[in-house]
């Protein structure tokens, strides 16, 4: 079965305490809202320390058009994409030598923070070495469930080309989408958790010797994945498209909807591949913010020893949207398992949807 071999994430300029940003909150939206001091306690309950930013906070103090937003996530995602695949294709920790771009049968793009088309893989390939008949499937849209999708993705795609090494891009410019004049509660609570992250994964199919490119004895390896929709949900998260730009569509029954939908959803899916709730071992969560990781607690039974790589990740990084789960899968690349153990990944994004793998350490 498919497997990762490596991975990589982008440490972006700009590194913002979250209590500067509380700060900078106070003074973009006090005049706005009569109980802003109780709002903005949501800065703090939901633990996350620093966020990384593209630009800094300046910027974020002028309006922009959407136009000027959107050239700059085309420059940025090209520029930071770029370097994460080459540190992915270089990354010393999983790699007893580096790949060259040119090796790779099909590259995956992920965001949902940006238009651009050409897209922005086409862009990056034009820069890099590629080979001009790689396979290019870029996904857009699926928000914070889009890293697990695309990592989906990757491994049905090396399933059926078991020779083929393919990469899962996720550019997230989340601060891009910034906007100052919306009062609404989404927004404020938008701006305590969201961030820019920058991730890359190499998968391949079982037809590439891992024992003549990798440096680790063992690999989460591909068993199976569910994409899943629910019915009539489309209000819950997404964009609202409007002339200045994306606003943020972000409800606040996100958790009690994780607490009842979501362990029918697991449950149903590996039970179909023989295992139950029990038999998870590592469990790789997108961190949407605490209040979502506290509903996977309760929802499915885990302890914090379960979520503590998801949680570290949110401290230090804040949400990422698409990018995420795949910093989260990263630690657990690094960190290694047990022969045999088994590994669920998971991310909920706008649909409603989940994404779901099952991987196996080998």
């Amino acid at each position: 079965m498919p497997y990762l071999l490596s991975a990589s994430h982008v440490k972006l300029p700009h590194l913002l305490s979250q209590e500067k940003i509380m700060e900078f909150s106070r003074e973009i939206f006090g005049a706005s809202f009569k109980n802003i001091e109780r709002l903005l306690k949501a800065f703090k309950n939901g633990q996350v320390e620093n966020r990384y930013f593209s630009n800094d906070l300046d910027w974020f103090k002028e309006d922009h058009s959407f136009a000027d937003r959107n050239d700059l996530y085309i420059q940025q995602a090209i520029k930071f994409g770029k370097e994460a695949i080459e540190k992915c294709l270089a990354n010393t920790e999983f790699l007893k030598e580096g790949l060259q771009a040119n090796e790779l049968d099909a590259f995956f793009f992920i965001s949902s923070t940006g238009i651009a088309t050409p897209t922005i893989d086409a862009r990056i390939m034009n820069e890099l070495t590629f080979n001009p008949h790689a396979k290019r499937i870029p996904i857009w849209g699926l928000g914070c469930a889009g890293g697990a999708s695309g990592l989906s993705r990757a491994f049905e795609y090396c399933q059926a080309y078991p020779t083929a090494k393919v990469i899962v891009l996720s550019v997230e410019l989340c601060s891009l989408t910034f906007q100052r004049n919306d009062i609404s509660k989404s927004n404020l609570i938008g701006t305590s958790l969201f961030s820019d992250g920058v991730s890359c994964v190499l998968v391949c199919g079982d037809e590439v010797p891992s024992e003549k490119f990798s440096k680790k004895v063992r690999h989460l390896q591909f068993l199976d994945s569910q994409s899943t929709l629910m019915p009539d949900s489309l209000d819950v998260m997404g964009w609202d498209v409007k002339d200045q730009g994306l606003y943020v569509i972000f409800s606040k029954d996100i958790p009690s909807i994780i607490k009842d939908w979501l362990k029918p959803n697991v449950q149903e899916f590996l039970m179909v591949n023989g295992f139950d709730l029990n038999d998870v071992k590592d469990f790789i969560a997108h961190p949407g913010g605490k209040k979502v990781i506290d509903a996977y607690h309760e929802a499915l039974g885990f302890d914090e020893s379960m979520t503590a790589e998801s949680m570290s990740v949110l401290r230090e990084f804040g949400n990422m949207s698409s990018a995420t789960i795949l910093y989260v899968l990263e630690r657990f690349m690094q960190r290694g398992g047990n022969e045999g153990e088994v590994g669920l990944a998971a991310a909920l994004g706008p649909g409603f949807s989940s994404e779901l793998v099952l991987m196996r350490w080998k």
